[in-house]
């Protein structure tokens, strides 16, 4: 019988790219080195993980911004004040920063 680990095979799917060329002051280049020497990945690695990190961090941000903009159209709709719209969007807002 196999086990999971002889199961688990990971695929990394290619996707097309495009290069960019972009200005990195000198100081922080050097950190960007001196960390991902740290976790021994290129600079290169480094970078991509965190425009990847950021980008799905401001996605989420993006996606839950949507969600509340639709929310409170269906609100909108089904409830005559403004104000009790406003108040549940709050209470949404803190429920959801837990």
């Amino acid at each position: 019988m196999k086990t999971l680990k002889e199961n688990s095979e990971l695929y990394i799917r290619p996707r097309p790219t495009e290069s960019v060329s972009i200005e990195i002051p000198v100081d922080t280049l050097a950190s960007l080195k001196k960390v991902a020497a740290k976790r021994d990945m290129s600079d290169q690695a480094l970078i991509k993980f965190y425009v990847g990190q950021g980008l799905r961090q401001d996605l989420a941000r993006l996606f839950g911004d949507r969600i509340l903009e639709t929310t409170a159209e269906v609100l909108a709709k089904h409830l005559e004040s403004e104000e009790e719209v406003t108040a549940i969007l709050q209470e949404i807002r803190v429920a959801a920063s837990d």
